[in-house]
Formats: C-alpha cells, sequence, structure tokens
C-alpha cells in the first residue's frame, strides 16, 4: 500500500499559476512578431536593464569575456565538454543511414540529416547555467548543424564570461546576449537582426518554457520542459544524509521544483525528513530550497519494489536517483524517466554538470513518451524511394490502384493507374504474373 507522510502542492493550484503565464507569454511573442528589433530591445532594457546597440557579440568580445575566466575553469569546461561531446559521438554511431531493396527493382531508404539552425538557449538569472551551453551547443555541433545561435542573458550588466566561454568553446556560431521570452522569441522567429532559426533548445524559466510551446511548430524544440523535478529511490542500505543531500541539491534550482522520496522503509522516510529540516538550518540555498521543499516536496513509503517501481513510472519524473541494493532492478523494469542516477557513487549533479550525459530532460511526466535531449533530436530522419524496373513499378501499381479505389481517392489512383498503363503495357507477362 501506498503511504504520503508528505505531500507537495495541488495540481489546481499550479494550473492556475500556468495559466498567467501562457496570457503573459502570448502578448510578448506578438509584440515581437510585430516590432522585431524595437521589441527585443525594449524588453531586454526593462527586464534586464540591457540594450545595447546590437546584442551579438562580436570576436573582438567573446576574447574579451574568456580572458576573464580562470586557467582553471576554462579546463573544467573543457573537461565537461570532452564528457558530453565524447558520448554524443558514441550515439551519432548509432544512428545509420539506410537502403534497403524490399521488391525486386524497389529501393528503400532512409538518411539522418541535421536541422540547419538551431537556437540554444542558456538561463542565467539566479544561477548562470554555464552546462547548458555544454548539453546544447556541443550536441548540435556533434550532430552535424552548420549554423548554433546561443543565447544567455546578461549578468552584472554584461555577458557572463563562463557562459560565453563554454558558448564559444562548444562551437556556437553565434553568441547573443539577450534573455527571456525575448530571447527565444527573436530566436524562433527573427528581427531585422538577428536570422531566424529552424529549432530551439535549452532549458529556462516558466515564460521560457512556455515561450517555447506557443512558438512549437512554427520552429522545432527539444521538449516542453517544466521546473526540475527529482525523485530519489532508496531503501535502508543507505541513511538519511545522502538521501535529504540528494532531494536538496536539487530543490535549490527554484520554488516550484518538485523533490520526492520514494522508499520501501519508514525509518529511513521519517530520518530522510528529519534531516532534511537540518540541512535547511545550514544550506546557503536554503531560501529557495525551503520554499520548494514545503511546497512541492513529497515522501512517499511502499511495501514493495514492485510497488516502488509502479508508482516511479506513474510520477514519470525528470531525474531519478535510485539508491537502493539492486538498483539494476529499477532499470531493468522502469519505463517512465528522463535519466537515471543508479547507486549512491553518482547522482543528479554529476548528470547535470559534466559526466556526460545530457541534463535536459523531460518533465511534467513527458517521460511517457520522450526521452531527453540528445544528438539524434538534432537530427531529421528523411525516407526516400527508388523503382528501377517497369515490372516493380507495375507491381507495385497494381496494388496501389486497388487500394486508392477501396479509399475513394481518385486522384492518387490515377497516378498508380498511369505507370501501370505506360510501364505494364511492356512487360505485360510480368503484370498479369503479379496479378
Amino acid at each position: 500500500m501506498v503511504r504520503y507522510l508528505k505531500r507537495g502542492a495541488d495540481m489546481k493550484d499550479v494550473d492556475e499559476a500556468d495559466a498567467k503565464v501562457r496570457a503573459t507569454v502570448e502578448s510578448v511573442l506578438a509584440d515581437i512578431a510585430e516590432r522585431g528589433d524595437g521589441a527585443v530591445r525594449d524588453l531586454s532594457a526593462k527586464f534586464d536593464n540591457w540594450a545595447p546597440e546590437t546584442f551579438r557579440l562580436s570576436d573582438q568580445e567573446v576574447e574579451a569575456a574568456l580572458s576573464r575566466v580562470s586557467k582553471q575553469d576554462l579546463e573544467d569546461i573543457r573537461f565537461a565538454q570532452a564528457q558530453v561531446r565524447n558520448f554524443a559521438e558514441k550515439q551519432k554511431q548509432c544512428l545509420t543511414d539506410l537502403e534497403v531493396e524490399t521488391l525486386d527493382g524497389v529501393v528503400l531508404g532512409h538518411r539522418n540529416i541535421p536541422v540547419n539552425a538551431v537556437g540554444c538557449y542558456v538561463p542565467g538569472g539566479k544561477y548562470p547555467m554555464v552546462a547548458s551551453a555544454h548539453m546544447s551547443v556541443v550536441t548540435a555541433k556533434v550532430a552535424g548543424v552548420k549554423r548554433v545561435v546561443a543565447s544567455a542573458p546578461p549578468h552584472d550588466g554584461g555577458p557572463h564570461p563562463a557562459i560565453v566561454a563554454a558558448m564559444h568553446l562548444g562551437g556556437a556560431d553565434e553568441i547573443l546576449v539577450l534573455g527571456g521570452i525575448q530571447a527565444v522569441g527573436a530566436m524562433a522567429l527573427g528581427t531585422e537582426t538577428i536570422e531566424p532559426v529552424d529549432m530551439l533548445v535549452g532549458p529556462g524559466n516558466m515564460f521560457v518554457a512556455e515561450a517555447k510551446r506557443q512558438l512549437f511548430g512554427r520552429v522545432g524544440i527539444d521538449l516542453f520542459a517544466g521546473p526540475t523535478e527529482t525523485l530519489v529511490i532508496a531503501d535502508d542500505s543507505v541513511d538519511g544524509e545522502i538521501c535529504a543531500v540528494d532531494l536538496l541539491g536539487q530543490a535549490e534550482h527554484g520554488p516550484t521544483s518538485p523533490a520526492v522520496l520514494l522508499t520501501d522503509s519508514q525509518a529511513l522516510a521519517e530520518a530522510t525528513m528529519a534531516e532534511v529540516e537540518r540541512q535547511l538550518q545550514i544550506l546557503p540555498t536554503a531560501e529557495i530550497a525551503r520554499q520548494s521543499w514545503a511546497d512541492f516536496g513529497a515522501v512517499i513509503v511502499c511495501d514493495s519494489l514492485e510497488e516502488m517501481v509502479a508508482e516511479a513510472d506513474k510520477l514519470a519524473f525528470e531525474h531519478v536517483q535510485v539508491m537502493t541494493r539492486d538498483p539494476d532492478y529499477f532499470l531493468e523494469n522502469m519505463t517512465n524517466y528522463g535519466a537515471l542516477f543508479l547507486g549512491p557513487r553518482t547522482n543528479v549533479a554529476y548528470g547535470d554538470k559534466v559526466i556526460g550525459t545530457n541534463h535536459t530532460l523531460p518533465t511534467k511526466r513527458a517521460g511517457r513518451y520522450t526521452g531527453g535531449l540528445w544528438v539524434g533530436k538534432f537530427m531529421k530522419t528523411c525516407t526516400y524511394q527508388r523503382v528501377l524496373t517497369d515490372e516493380a513499378s507495375a507491381l507495385v501499381g497494381g496494388y496501389c490502384s486497388r487500394l486508392c479505389a477501396l479509399e475513394g481517392f481518385s486522384g492518387h489512383g490515377e497516378q498508380a493507374n498511369i505507370r501501370l498503363r505506360r510501364y505494364g503495357r511492356r512487360n505485360i507477362a510480368a503484370y498479369e504474373a503479379a496479378e
């Protein structure tokens, strides 16, 4: 039996807040579509106190930003990007073009074609998300994207040096110092000075996420992303301290970030709740983490591993940290999640920052039907067909003609019939044999 020792916010309250965000974003995007650069500049001045002559950094400005980043920080950025690049390259090797002769004279195939232009948004509000540049820019470049535009909001009155360094070292072709709805709107819709892209990727606050949702269709997006979600699945092979660290370590993302403990141990559940309260007295980011835990944290106790899997799949959380005696049980049996972190030696922060898997992951139960950002998201698998012989065209044409008649599509049927008349008559024996 599933028992909640603590519950998060009611979904009705969440939905009401989402409705207000939707209205705001719709108005802002309409303004950008109508006024272009003028709207973008006004919005940037209003929300970020930032309205330069151009939002795009010059080569000299990029170099100036890099010069302000310490040697150790640059080495750390390069290390993280090497891990992301290596894993993305290995993933790309799994994506192979295909060509196969399915019938005599009928050749079908597909090609994996990179998207031409991608806009990568890198959050930079309360926390400058340097790692997000690795996840989007590096992965897009591994996929073969020709034009990558990377954008992050200003920080302390100018470009954030480490974010610029990560964008540049990752391979960005254009770097914008621009944030919020105005950034994703400008990249998607285009302005007088910013060429539009074909796809938007990267995390952001609720306004950025809603802007991407509203722009979907006009451009592609990676995911419908919401606040960071963390599920810690644990048994009594670990203690409350490490569970609390892993919960609060993600709750600090923002005041609406769910952090949930799922366990089969009542004692661990109670110990973790006590540890959370203790750590909130000393955590530097406690102000945000405390609100997140109070409003969206939950503690769930189950009776069996099977029940834990069922509950975890129902939640379909973005990050799932598994610290049990047999973490592979969850790897083998869970089906709904963004990413798994198996065993106490790893954790969500490794995935967020450096280990090599992508940290842009599905939230709001989207893990039921999609995985996270990866090199394949930047590629289109496009099919083609080729018919090599008259006999093959007559063979397929006969079936196509009859199936079109079954559906009442006379124009479609005539496309098949003209090939039957032209190619079948010259090969009547082959056509009759096919009949």
